[in-house]
């Protein structure tokens, strides 16, 4: 669909939305490379794509706005891909720390009310040991490096590069409300549970802008360049 185009001095409501994150890339460098180690390189314009895929993906296993869904994965690029399309569709992104004991992650899940996971097979061993303590979830989602979905008493949905791959690049990403919550995550810095905090996507796009603007300024000693690699170290 396409954009209003406003006139000089006409005012506008463009709201902050993490779709909106990725225009400037598609627009100025949709062939510049995303580097995921020595496993994965893809554009940002494969990266929209899939993007596409699986958010169809997720709401054809039944994801809706306002759902959330939990991520057990390593900083991946499938990660990269979670962390666009289920807030763009409305839906919550629960980040997991699987570094947690099997209770307190059993505690995050459930008092986030995660309807899905999407988990690693490397991590399989921990859901299967919480399973019966999970409140809310229905659905999960294995991520196979092999594509093959491992035996397991949890019965998935869907392999995660299989559900890509089948469904359509094209989605009608909705126009949210800026303030909707986008992710969740849990700290253990106190004592008792895990304590839950969540960011909307104003919060999340004025972020990335802050971070952008102070590591592109030419004060800076570590300034960043557009031909320029970043590779974070974690």
């Amino acid at each position: 669909m396409a954009e209003k185009i406003y006139q000089p001095g006409e005012n506008y409501d463009y709201p902050l939305i993490i779709k909106k994150l990725l225009k400037d890339s598609l627009i100025k460098s949709p062939d510049r490379e995303i580097v995921y180690g020595d496993r994965h390189r893809y554009t940002y314009r494969n990266l929209n794509q899939r993007i596409g895929k699986l958010a169809n993906g997720l709401t054809e296993l039944g994801a809706t706005a306002g759902d959330t869904i939990a991520v057990f994965d390593y900083d991946s690029h499938r990660y990269l891909e979670c962390f666009f399309a289920v807030p763009m569709i409305g839906a919550v992104l629960q980040t997991v720390n699987w570094r947690l004991s099997a209770e307190q992650i059993s505690y995050t899940v459930n008092h986030a009310e995660a309807k899905m996971v999407i988990i690693n097979a490397d991590f399989l061993p921990v859901l299967e040991n919480i399973w019966d303590k999970l409140e809310t979830v229905k659905t999960v989602v294995i991520i196979a490096e092999n594509g093959a979905i491992p035996d397991t008493k949890i019965g998935p949905a869907a392999e995660f590069e299989g559900l890509v791959q089948s469904s359509s690049a094209s989605f009608e990403f909705p126009d949210l409300d800026e303030n909707t919550k986008a992710t969740t995550f849990y700290t253990t810095g106190t004592t008792g549970n895990p304590k839950g905090v969540y960011f909307t996507h104003r919060q999340l796009v004025l972020h990335t802008l802050a971070v952008a603007v102070e590591f592109g300024s030419f004060h800076t000693i570590g300034r960043f360049r557009s031909n320029d690699v970043y590779m974070p170290l974690t």
